[in-house]
This record gives C-alpha cells, sequence and structure tokens, in this order.
C-alpha cells in the first residue's frame, strides 16, 4: 500500500495535522460495504443543512467553513490510521487500499462563512463519489456545528453591545481545540479580539490580556500588584480593580498610572450600579478617557441589561464557547442525488417522520426588496432561482476538483468572513435586532422544477 503523509501549512507556519479519524465507525464499513456493491463511485451529491434554528432564534451565522477546508485538504490516511484500522479489524483490505491513496477530488460550495442562514438553507454542498463524500460526513458536522453554534452567539451578543466592542476570553472553559475555533468564530461574528494565544498564531487575530486576581494576591499588598503591572506593561494597561474594595482599588490605580490609565476591569457584583459609580469616581479623580471593561459571566442578555450603564468593553467566556444555550447548530448531513446504473442524476430523500428531508442539487438566492432588505430566502431544486435584478446569489464555490480555490484560509478567510458577515447582517430585517424568542427573520421557499 502506498501512504502519504500530508500537512496543510499557513503563512503563519503552523502545520494542519491529518484529519482522517476525525469520523465515525460506520462512516467507513459504509464505504466498505459500497466498493463490495459497486456503489461506491457513484456520483452523488451531499447537503449540510439546519432543519431548524435553535428553539426562539431568529437566524444563524455560518462558521468553521475555512477550518473545514483546511481540513478537507489533510483528510488522508497515513501508516498510522491505515495500522490502527487493521489492527482493530475496521474495515477489510479491499477498503484500506482505497483509503492509502484517499484524497478529495471533487467539488464543494457553500454558504460564504459568516453569512446569516435560516431553516433548510444549504449550506454546503458537496459534489464528489458516494466514497469520498461519505466519509467526510462526522468531520464536515463536527466543525460547522461547533462553530456556527458559537458565531450565532457572538452574532447575538454583539448586536447587544451596539458600537461597544467584545473580547473573547473563554478558552478556559471548553477543551484547547475548541477554545481555538471558538476564538476563530467569534472574531468572524464581530468580536474585536480574543485572549487565545494560539488562535492568534493560526489566524492572525488580535489577541489581549493583562492580569488575574492571582497577580494581585501574588503581591504582599494591592498597590504593589499595580505598580509591577504598570511599570512593566505601561499606564496604558488595564488593572483589575475588585480583589479587594473597588473605591480602593479605582483610587490606587489612577495614583499610580495617573491620567493616563488605559482601563479598569469588574468582574463581579451589580456591573449596572457599579460601572455608574466608579465612572463617576474616575472622572472626579481626572481620567475621563479611562475605560471601563467588564466581565463575569456575560451572555446577550447581559450585555443588553449593561445598555444604559457606562460601559466600554465586555469580556465574554462561558456562554460564547457553549453557544449561549445552543451548543449546536443541528445540521445535518444528507445525500440529495446520487447517479443510477445509467449515469442518471436521480433525487433521493429521506422519508421518515420529522427528519423529512428535500431531495435533489439545491442553488439558492436571497431575495432584496427595492431598499436592498432580505425578503426571504429562495432555493431552487435542480436549478438556479431567476434573479429579479438586485438579489444575491449565496453559493459559493470553495473547492474545484479537489483543488482548494484562494481566499477562504487563514487569516485571509477570516477577514473575508468577517466582512461577509458585517453585510450579511446589514440586508436583513431589523426584527433580527430583537432578542426576544421569535421565528426566522425571513422565510425559506422552494422553487420546484
Amino acid at each position: 500500500m502506498r501512504t502519504r503523509v500530508i500537512f496543510v501549512s499557513n503563512s503563519a507556519g503552523w502545520e494542519q495535522p491529518r484529519t482522517s479519524l476525525f469520523t465515525d465507525h460506520y462512516e467507513l464499513t459504509m464505504l466498505q460495504g459500497a466498493l463490495h456493491s459497486g456503489a461506491a463511485h457513484r456520483k452523488a451529491v451531499f447537503e449540510a443543512f439546519a432543519r431548524r434554528l435553535p428553539d426562539g432564534r431568529r437566524y444563524g451565522i455560518v462558521g468553521g467553513t475555512g477550518r473545514l477546508l483546511e481540513g478537507i485538504m489533510a483528510f488522508r490516511f497515513g501508516d498510522a490510521e491505515l495500522e490502527f484500522l487493521a489492527r482493530t479489524g475496521v474495515v477489510n483490505k479491499e477498503t484500506l487500499d482505497y483509503l492509502a491513496d484517499f484524497s478529495f477530488t471533487g467539488d464543494i460550495w457553500g454558504y460564504a462563512e459568516g453569512e446569516a442562514y435560516f431553516p433548510n438553507s444549504p449550506i454546503l454542498i458537496v459534489e464528489s463519489t458516494f466514497a469520498e463524500a461519505c466519509i467526510l460526513e462526522t468531520y464536515v458536522l463536527s466543525v460547522l456545528n461547533h462553530d456556527s453554534a458559537i458565531a450565532s452567539a457572538a452574532a447575538r451578543m454583539v448586536m447587544a453591545a451596539g458600537q461597544r466592542p467584545c473580547i473573547e476570553m473563554g478558552s478556559r472553559r471548553t477543551q484547547e481545540e475548541s477554545a481555538t475555533a471558538a476564538a476563530r468564530a467569534a472574531v468572524i461574528a464581530g468580536f474585536d479580539s480574543t485572549s487565545n494565544l494560539e488562535a492568534g498564531l493560526r489566524y492572525g487575530l488580535k489577541t489581549v490580556g493583562t492580569a488575574a486576581h492571582s497577580f494581585t494576591l501574588l503581591h504582599d499588598t494591592e498597590r504593589d500588584a499595580f505598580e509591577a503591572q504598570v511599570a512593566s506593561l505601561g499606564a496604558g494597561t488595564s488593572l483589575l480593580v475588585d480583589t479587594y474594595d473597588v473605591e480602593t482599588a479605582v483610587r490606587t490605580a489612577v495614583d499610580i498610572a495617573g491620567d493616563k490609565l488605559g482601563a479598569v476591569r469588574l468582574d463581579s457584583g451589580d456591573l449596572v450600579e457599579q460601572a455608574q459609580w466608579v465612572r463617576q469616581l474616575l472622572d472626579e479623580l481626572g481620567n475621563e478617557r479611562t475605560r471601563i471593561t467588564v466581565t463575569s459571566d456575560l451572555d446577550e442578555y447581559a450585555i443588553a441589561a449593561l445598555q444604559s450603564a457606562p460601559v466600554d468593553s465586555y469580556g465574554v467566556g462561558t456562554s460564547l464557547v457553549t453557544g449561549s444555550g445552543a451548543p449546536t447548530a443541528s445540521m445535518v448531513y444528507k445525500l440529495v442525488s446520487r447517479t443510477n446504473d445509467a449515469g442518471e442524476f436521480v433525487s433521493v430523500a429521506k422519508a421518515a417522520k420529522n427528519k423529512t428531508s428535500k431531495g435533489g442539487r439545491k442553488y439558492a438566492l436571497r431575495r432584496l426588496n427595492d431598499n436592498g432588505t432580505a425578503t426571504q430566502e429562495l432555493i431552487g431544486v435542480g436549478h438556479r432561482p431567476a434573479d429579479d435584478g438586485n438579489d444575491r446569489a449565496l453559493l459559493q464555490q470553495f473547492i474545484k476538483n479537489g483543488e482548494l480555490l484562494p481566499g477562504w484560509t487563514g487569516h485571509e478567510g477570516v477577514l473575508r468572513a468577517r466582512q461577509r458577515h458585517a453585510d450579511s447582517m446589514a440586508e436583513l430585517p431589523s426584527v433580527v435586532h430583537r432578542l426576544h424568542r421569535g421565528e426566522p427573520a425571513i422565510p425559506t421557499l422552494y422553487e420546484d422544477n
């Protein structure tokens, strides 16, 4: 058997490991069965979509596409993977021989990362052989479900924050790779920065951070801690002022750093009330330009409640990296079309109760009114819906004949996705600004032949 070990390196110099075993056992047994029946090499179309949005949400945000594309380029079976599959008897020798030479050679289309989506939006379309598309299922869903859940939560938080920046700081509340992915998804959805250094390295994200309570507790006095921080990081640093007494800490911080003190951080108590009197105290001390950052288990509702408070930025952790009540986007990956023995494409669909799917290759259009506001998601089945003049086609091609097209990954991909997100949100109706429960902001309609 011939094996290839392939890594994908980006401009930042980090290497993407092989991703082939980020999958479920049954995908390889399906592959083995399809190789046996001769159907493995039939042309097939798979589609990733969400049947519904999380309860009460009005939209979702596509996240993870760039990460997914990087991973598909590294989806290879090297010696270690093949030896494991052989030793444990997961598949037979014929299947091992196929996997030894595996690389994706098909086409992948989808919604641009950062785009808003709705129930049944064809978020990702994989066109290849059944064998190639089948074994990508788990990897596609694990990336898109996680990152889209984070991006969707982040978008709601950014909306609630208005013009005030949000900082992602949830790495300690999730698994390490999930933390890096969450930081990336949050920045795409409008967060200003992250505390996660690995995300900074991989994707060129802005990273921030100063000190925790332990730094203050390490020193004999709070003054000693503040003096050390200001001396080493400069007066523009952010000082955490709620380890002991907040008023005393603010006065000490101003005494040490003067009016050039960058910010104070509040991490406990009644944040609205505290922010108000801390702002008044700072102003009385001549520190009108010193900012106030608040943290402490914030979510979109807590951020909205702080709108009237004199807060300058928000640090968000646990609620963000757990999807703020919706930890998965609940996307599924279904075969919607495949060739028959005559080589002709036929539509296929699941008919199980409450889990039905719509067969056929999809094309998507966002219908806009004369003011450029979105009014519906129009899905053409087997054909492209007609553009009435100012509508926007939603499907972009990411991979062509197995080759990754430029601009969708790395730092460039993050910047592109961040801009797509901003533009997409700007064209949605104003109902998306409401945090209370409701129906999707626009309906999804099918246009059949």
